[in-house]
């Protein structure tokens, strides 16, 4: 799902800048307002699970990869702004010092991963956790969001490639769609295990789970 350099149009990518920019400056300014102690040092192991988990990459169609999300997880346990800002961590680090994902399409990759995977994620996953209640609406919620924010990020990675006239909708979309629907069962799967564990030894680190 890491764009690389030069797989993007101009105004694609400056688009995506901007957004990306203005989003994650909106991010860190919630956050500093609801930031609790114990969420620091869970920010960090955060971003090292998922700089881990997103290394694993499989190549697909016109360039682009496959890889394990980690957004709704983050988000679960930190939060949708957390969420957001870990993954723009990782997504920078990853493309500055490992070369993986473009810079200029670095944009568009944290609008994908950042704000659909793991903000749009948290909607999904806090919808049905609210509908379902208690511990059992965490687990469902956190199963169906993960494996959704996957599908739905690599959707819009799709989007923006056809829009850029890198490969044709028909050509890329279902490449993405259907490798992403795969990886998002084990994303799933892995998602579902760590939070599982987590409310049984400290349910405390769950996001909001007292205060909703």
């Amino acid at each position: 799902m890491h764009i690389p350099d030069g797989f993007l149009s101009a105004n694609t990518w400056v688009s995506t800048w901007i957004i990306s920019i203005g989003g994650i400056g909106y991010c860190i300014k919630k956050l500093s307002k609801i930031l609790r102690e114990k969420m620091i040092p869970l920010m960090g192991v955060m971003s090292a699970f998922i700089f881990a988990v997103q290394m694993l990459n499989f190549p697909i169609a016109a360039g682009t990869s496959g890889h394990l999300l980690g957004g709704v997880l983050a988000a679960v346990l930190l939060g949708p702004y957390g969420g957001a800002v870990v993954l723009a961590v990782v997504l920078s680090i990853q493309c500055l010092v490992f070369q993986d994902g473009g810079l200029t399409a670095l944009g568009a990759n944290m609008f994908n991963m950042s704000f659909i995977g793991s903000m749009g994620g948290y909607v999904i996953y806090n919808s049905i956790r609210r509908i379902i209640g208690n511990n059992k609406g965490v687990l469902i919620g956190t199963a169906v969001a993960s494996w959704l924010s996957v599908v739905l990020a690599s959707v819009f990675c799709a989007v923006e490639l056809a829009i850029s006239g890198t490969s044709p909708l028909q050509v890329v979309l279902p490449a993405m769609a259907l490798v992403h629907i795969l990886i998002g069962i084990g994303e799933a799967i892995i998602s579902v295990l760590v939070v599982s564990f987590i409310l049984k030894i400290r349910p405390d680190l769950i996001y909001n789970s007292k205060g909703e």
